[in-house]
């Protein structure tokens, strides 16, 4: 179940929902198919998944009156504690012409409110020995702060407050977005690898609204007006379309009295409804080919629609992990042994897999070419894998090591309270619930060689792709790279999205 730096997908558009390094990534790929949110509290795991073994998380849950759900973790090894409310609308959930709007939004969530100034949000929080941020992706937003366990009640205050009492006046709204624009300036316009990032994701989302990017497309961001954030928020930030998840040191009793003291007054929003459009038109395989006169390093990859653990059979999400561990999991891996190792075609090559969204899963494949060597070696070696793979599937042992290595990685994703607090709101705002992160271990290890062979050849032999691949504007101008040079670390040929959300710069 679980991902990793998210878990997002980066300003560009690669990792859609959440992502991050692949040993957390597999783990926080996070959980299975929708069910009914508990509305009393009980632990993660209680009845509903006896017998599935160790927990993931001591994970809690109750739901106030006006529909807000909070979770607790709770976590004694040290007096810190995280709070973050997950809103259940992304990029994804924009209205047609209004790209760039949600994730604009999350900026103007530290602006002003009648109790707290403009700009004073994150300075008090850093007064009181605190940090704080916040991130879009293409399912959500959500807002964090990590703090002294003493500070809970005032950070669960402020962040009520801003829940409840924005203030969006038109001076502060187009001075963020212009923000935002140089943002996308920065992070987009002036990075070749994010720009070939938006161009694959159209080619492979062609009318579903996973194509958008995150941070808007420029002319539309630029058109947002006063009325277009004031829409949104009257429409997405209600207690009823939020999860409160708080980890850390502290009580199921001392959170729910602060809940109840801080968002219990918060008057429940309309019912809420994503209205998205969810079907793809018939499979097809395109090609994207981009030079740019700012790339010195070519680079490779390849992203296929993939089921999610909201869309196909809910087995597969499971399987893909694992054929995503045995593909291109690390430097054990049969990418990186065949191609960086032996045959020397690549300095860094693997696969991922991001199973946690509202809609659609990614499979994706990445290569940097060695010294010497092209896009092309890189792109006929990983097909001649696939390709191995679809005709001979893979060996019973691999598939037992590769699910020891996705399991072990919970140890890293028990390590903080931040982690466990992002990997279970991921899960509940895509449509999972605290069950299915609870039974990730034993449905990883319910995973048979026959699953992993079926689900490969249901994606990589039937199913649709886009391949990006990045050149610099003449031949003559790609750098010698070294041997032991690492893999990217995020965007076009990265390993793994850097994450499929833009975030508040601080």
């Amino acid at each position: 179940m679980p991902s990793a730096a998210v878990l997002p997908k980066p300003a560009s558009a690669a990792v859609r929902r959440v992502a991050g390094t692949l040993g957390l990534a597999a783990l926080l790929a996070l959980p299975l198919a929708p069910h009914a949110l508990a509305a009393e509290e009980k632990p993660a795991g209680g009845e509903a998944s006896a017998g599935i073994g160790e927990k993931v998380f001591d994970a809690h849950t109750f739901t106030l009156d006006n529909g807000l759900q909070v979770v607790v973790i709770p976590d004694h090894r040290v007096p810190v504690v995280t709070q973050m409310v997950w809103y259940k609308v992304g990029a994804a959930d924009e209205p047609p012409g209004k790209s760039g709007i949600a994730h604009l939004f999350e900026h103007l969530m530290f602006k002003a409110t009648d109790e707290i100034p403009a700009g004073e949000f994150s300075k008090i929080v850093a007064r009181n020995g605190g940090n704080d941020n916040a991130f879009t992706s293409s399912d959500y937003t959500a807002y964090f702060q990590n703090i002294a366990a003493d500070r809970l009640d005032l950070v669960m205050k402020m962040e009520a407050d801003r829940m409840a009492d924005l203030r969006l006046d038109e001076k502060t709204v187009l001075t963020e977005r212009a923000v935002v624009l140089e943002e996308r300036l920065s992070r987009v316009a002036n990075e070749p690898g994010a720009l070939l990032g938006e161009r694959v994701d159209l080619a492979l989302w062609t009318v579903h609204p996973y194509r958008n990017p995150v941070i808007g497309w420029e002319h539309e961001l630029s058109e947002l007006t006063q009325d277009d954030a004031a829409d949104f928020y009257r429409k997405w930030y209600a207690p009823n379309n939020a999860t409160l998840v708080i980890a850390g040191d502290v009580t199921v009793d001392q959170v729910r009295e602060l809940a109840e003291k801080h968002y219990g007054p918060i008057k429940r929003g309309p019912d809420f409804t994503r209205e998205r459009v969810t079907d793809l038109p018939p499979g097809a395989d395109t090609r994207v080919v981009m030079r740019h006169p700012r790339v010195t390093q070519p680079s490779w990859n390849r992203q296929y629609v993939a089921p999610s653990y909201n869309i196909g059979e809910d087995w597969k999400p499971y399987a893909l992990q694992v054929l995503s561990e045995i593909l291109g999991g690390g430097t054990t891996s049969r990418l990186y042994q065949d191609l960086v190792v032996d045959e020397k075609v690549a300095v860094s090559a693997g696969a991922w897999y991001r199973a946690t969204a509202v809609d659609y899963g990614v499979f994706g494949f990445y290569g940097t070419p060695a010294p010497g060597r092209d896009p092309d070696a890189v792109e006929a070696a990983i097909e001649a894998r696939i390709a191995d793979v679809l005709e001979n599937g893979v060996a019973e042992e691999e598939v037992e090591q590769a699910k020891q290595r996705l399991r072990a990685g919970l140890v890293y994703a028990r390590d903080s309270s931040q982690s466990a607090a992002r990997t279970i709101g991921a899960a509940l705002t895509t449509g999972s619930t605290l069950e299915d992160v609870q039974a990730w271990p034993s449905r990883i290890g319910a995973v048979t060689r026959e699953q992993v062979v079926e689900a490969a050849r249901s994606v990589l032999g039937e199913g649709q792709s886009a391949t990006g691949i990045l050149l610099p504007e003449s031949p003559e101008e790609t750098a010698a790279v070294p041997a032991d040079a690492p893999a990217p670390a995020g965007g076009a040929g990265s390993a793994m999205p850097a994450g499929d959300t833009a975030g508040h710069p601080g």
